[in-house]
């Protein structure tokens, strides 16, 4: 244990970094006057500042080099082995942590960065006998080593000469390589688990969710450029294509499979838990990396979503075999979504789902892990709220889309009920359950690698305009590199991928289609207000028509409109 520091002048103490807004689309509205204030903006940046330095000071007093801060207790919990082991089952008798909350925040801290790139470089080992949840191990440890080393070659200045010579690479390098055993299954698809020692355990469950078998190519795919090594994104590229070719006629997956038969288990799914990232992914795996195979997939994948998920502003779940309903409700996790959607151009239907997460978020002063759409309530176990960053994720990314100021108010009420609730003497705590505020123990490591930076970021964009990074599904920034791309994104203009009829016709192809920004194609194109990414206008302005090719695709289920009888278009047929 240490004592605490004196604190840091507080603008050199948080790393700023940049963000891809989506280079193939071009969304994102100048950079100007939003009418919020500079001394508001300032003032809210250093409100930020200080509950991450809140955090991360008593972490670093009463947990390191543990996992993660109990806050209330002043005390440490080793939780790695703990993330996704719903029935705390094999836990390691003689693991004493990975410092993981020092991993997830370097690339937050300007003023540790050097002490904990020191640290980890001598200290860090990843031959313990734990068993480990592969996603989590990925995108936390591996992710934050991954995104701090390329900082460490990109910040040099901030380091001493010689200091660093690529020390947490290796130990990078190191996790992906006890990674690799999981992936030694028939179907390519890893055990959800496996033990960083001796790797995938006797008798170990052969079940796994689609976000712990499809969500790793961000990582493993950035440790091969670095290394040279082609392994890790061999595997997970392996895994994400045998995933994708398991979706149903629908172009839906499921949300749990069996890693040995490739058989589905859980039908029923959604944009939420064991799913979420898995969309997420795919739209970013092409951006960093620029391969056709990714968008490909994306594009279907976001189209069904669209069609059979969503109902209105919300999405519910449903069976990926028939798109029936199954489920109506909200998760924390979904959360997510209206910031994917932003980085795709589809900011009116981001904006839309954003504004009722946002009513719920005002409601309780926090947002439920689960609310039951259909019956009005909160569900009955699930009540709580880990600290989780994904509403302020979506409104970071709607800020700079619009650079509308109301986005800076909504951050002002997250970090105003980030405070008033969650905040004590030790840290910040998570809620337990929202109708009555009362605490758990628990300061997970996201709220500093992501909660924290996208709240900073929302105030402080100054880094964001000259390099382009995207964010992992932990909050930690890859470049994006033309070395890396397979095919780097060309300049996106109206004519590309598209066409105009004559004057009185709009264009034929929708804007996810043609793989640009919406308002690129409408505004630019034919001067007509666009509506959604997937959305194509009917031939004629009078939406008659003569037959079904006269009609286009509507615009908020992303389903074919087809020509009646009376010669209209319109969701006559229920077309899929």
């Amino acid at each position: 244990m240490r004592s605490p520091r004196p604190p840091h002048p507080a603008p050199a103490r948080l790393v700023a970094v940049a963000l891809l807004l989506a280079s193939l689309t071009s969304c994102a509205a100048a950079v100007g006057g939003d009418g919020y204030g500079r001394a508001r903006r300032l003032h809210m940046r250093n409100k930020v500042l200080q509950m991450f330095y809140h955090a991360y000071d008593n972490y670093m007093v009463y947990a390191f080099p543990h996992d993660e801060l109990k806050p209330l207790t002043k005390s440490f919990t080793d939780s790695l082995s703990e993330l996704g082991n719903l029935n705390l089952e094999h836990l390691p008798q003689e693991y004493n942590g990975s410092a993981l909350t020092l991993v997830e925040s370097l690339t937050s801290n300007l003023t540790e960065f050097e002490r904990g790139v020191r640290w980890l470089s001598e200290n860090l080992t990843f031959d313990v006998d734990a068993r480990v949840n592969l996603f989590e191990c990925n995108i936390r440890l591996l992710g934050g080593l991954i995104s701090a080393h390329i900082l460490a070659k990109e910040y040099s200045s901030l380091l001493k000469d010689g200091l660093y010579q690529d020390q947490l690479l290796h130990l990078a390098e190191n996790l992906g390589n006890r990674f690799l055993p999981a992936f030694e299954t028939p179907t390519g698809l890893p055990y959800a688990w496996i033990n960083l020692k001796y790797g995938v355990m006797e008798n170990e469950t052969t079940e796994t969710s689609t976000s712990g078998c499809g969500s790793l190519i961000l990582e493993m795919g950035a440790l091969s450029r670095l290394t040279g090594d082609s392994r890790y994104e061999a595997a997970a590229l392996r895994a994400l294509r045998k995933l994708w070719s398991m979706r149903s006629s629908l172009n839906l997956v499921g949300t749990t499979l069996d890693v040995l038969t490739g058989k589905w288990i859980e039908y029923s799914s959604g944009i939420g838990a064991g799913v979420d990232s898995f969309y997420e992914y795919l739209m970013k795996a092409y951006i960093l990396f620029g391969s056709e195979e990714y968008w490909d997939m994306f594009h279907s994948a976001y189209l069904a979503v669209q069609k059979y998920f969503r109902h209105g502003p919300w999405y519910h779940e449903a069976d990926i075999r028939t798109g029936q309903a199954t489920h109506w409700q909200l998760t924390s996790l979904q959360a997510f979504w209206p910031g994917l959607q932003t980085l795709l151009g589809d900011v009116a239907a981001a904006n839309l789902s954003h504004r009722e997460f946002y009513n719920v978020w005002q409601r309780f002063g926090v947002l439920p892990e689960r609310y039951l759409l259909d019956y009005g309530m909160l569900h009955p176990t699930e009540k709580y709220y880990p600290l989780r960053p994904e509403f302020a994720e979506s409104t970071f990314y709607l800020y700079q889309a619009t650079k509308d100021p109301w986005y800076l108010e909504v951050g002002e009420a997250i970090v105003g009920s980030l405070n008033y609730y969650t905040k004590v003497d030790g840290g910040f705590a998570s809620v337990r359950d929202v109708s009555t505020m009362k605490l758990e123990d628990h300061q997970h490591s996201f709220f500093l690698s992501e909660t924290c930076k996208y709240l900073f970021l929302l105030y402080d964009d100054s880094f964001l305009r000259d390099q382009n990074y995207i964010f992992t599904t932990e909050g930690h920034p890859l470049p994006v590199r033309s070395t890396w791309q397979e095919k780097f994104p060309a300049a996106h203009v109206s004519s590309n991928g598209t066409f105009v009829k004559d004057d009185k016709q709009p264009i034929r192809v929708s804007a996810l289609s043609a793989q640009v920004c919406p308002e690129t194609i409408f505004q630019k194109s034919v001067g007509s207000q666009w509506e959604s990414a997937c959305h194509v206008p009917d031939v004629y302005p009078s939406h008659r028509c003569r037959t079904d090719d006269d009609c286009g695709i509507e615009s908020v289920s992303c389903k074919k409109r087809t020509c009646s009888m009376a010669g209209y278009c319109g969701l006559w047929l229920v077309v899929y």
